[in-house]
């Protein structure tokens, strides 16, 4: 599955930057520290940007075809922002044969947003996933650490009109 790259503008803080300058200029003299600069870019600014991977590629003197490379391997990095209300619908086996997809299409349809998408209120954000562990309660959807279970699309309206008034 490829991973969305944000619609939303970059909206990094000087702040932000200057954290990960110090960062970077802790571990830019050792290449095999990458991962470590990228989890913490991704802690300050939530998520790695084209943006965030440009500062790291120059500080790090690391090729940024490199650093695209590792943010897209590696399912702990993000390239769009996540909400503040993350939805995750579950896509494994037992949700999917009853009905995953058809919550999931529409979760997007309320939010108008598709999986791998942040609203651009930040308010939400959709992915797909492949298990939440909550077989029994097929179809599964968690809205941050909240579980929802025993879906049906004509659920996802109210669901989701709790955390817009919260």
């Amino acid at each position: 599955m490829l991973k969305k790259i944000s619609k939303l503008p970059f909206s990094g803080t000087p702040e932000q930057e200057a954290r990960l300058q110090a960062v970077i200029a802790e571990c830019s003299g050792d290449k095999s520290l990458l991962m470590h600069v990228m989890q913490q870019a991704q802690g300050i600014y939530g998520y790695l940007p084209f943006e965030v991977q440009a500062i790291i590629a120059d500080g790090m003197d690391i090729p940024l075809e490199h650093i695209y490379g590792v943010s897209t391997f590696y399912a702990q990095f993000a390239l769009a922002p996540k909400g503040k209300y993350n939805v995750s619908v579950c896509l494994g086996t037992a949700c999917y044969v009853k009905g995953a997809q058809d919550v999931l299409e529409k979760v997007m349809d309320e939010l108008k947003i598709g999986s791998g998408e942040c609203t651009s209120d930040g308010l939400f954000s959709i992915e797909a996933c492949r298990c939440i562990g909550a077989c029994g309660l097929a179809p599964v959807m968690m809205i941050n650490d909240d579980v929802y279970g025993n879906l049906s699309p004509a659920q996802i309206p109210g669901i989701l009109e709790k955390y817009r008034n919260n």
